[in-house]
């Protein structure tokens, strides 16, 4: 149940995020509508497709369909009368990564992989979904950015998330410290500009 919450909170929130991501490119309703949606279940489905779960997770369930809409219908209602506060997509995405990294995190390991896949499938869940975005968008995608801590916040949430749990904390306790560690990573990176470090070959 609490997995569940999670991921309709999940796809919410990076519905909005994809809401705001399509107003700032004038798009129209359907087109909203779209790269909500496309934002919201790409991890997901992307995940959900490499560990063989058939049906994926909106096909089975369409309440999340449901509410990635009505996510993104409100976010357009709401900014037609009132300006969204300037840093509200960042947050947005950062809520969505949190809540998606740790999710997917939990969903794999629900099916005995090792703590590699876990890691790996819950970043994936987090950030594919934004890369989606952002190309649809014709941005260049977040962890592309040079230096970007983006997917790294992932990683580092959903292995704080993994080593709480063989600590013996409880799964509901290592699911929200992981969650804040992605947030509050990701929301430290564009606060204070931290980057990780660049690699560069020099010519001759």
């Amino acid at each position: 149940m609490i997995v569940y919450t999670l991921d309709l909170i999940g796809v919410a929130v990076f519905g909005i995020s994809g809401a705001l991501a399509a107003g700032r490119k004038s798009l129209d309703l359907l087109g909203v509508v779209v790269i909500a949606v496309v934002t919201a279940i790409g991890g997901g489905t992307f995940r959900d497709v490499l560990l063989g779960r058939h049906p994926v997770f909106w096909v089975a369930d369409p309440n999340y369909l449901v509410v990635i809409i009505v996510a993104a219908l409100a976010t357009v209602a709401y900014t037609r009368f009132r300006r969204p506060p300037r840093n509200t997509l960042v947050i947005a995405d950062a809520l969505g990564l949190g809540l998606f990294a740790v999710g997917g995190a939990q969903i794999t390991e629900g099916l005995g992989h090792s703590g590699l896949i876990i890691v790996l499938m819950g970043t994936i869940t987090g950030v594919a979904g934004g890369v989606i975005r952002d190309v649809l968008s014709a941005e260049i995608p977040l962890i592309l950015r040079r230096g970007n801590i983006y997917a790294t916040a992932a990683i580092a949430g959903t292995s704080a998330y993994l080593w709480l749990g063989m600590a013996g904390v409880a799964t509901q306790t290592a699911a929200l410290l992981g969650m804040a560690i992605v947030v509050g990573l990701r929301l430290a990176a564009i606060l204070w500009d931290l980057q990780l470090p660049v690699f560069t070959l020099k010519d001759g």
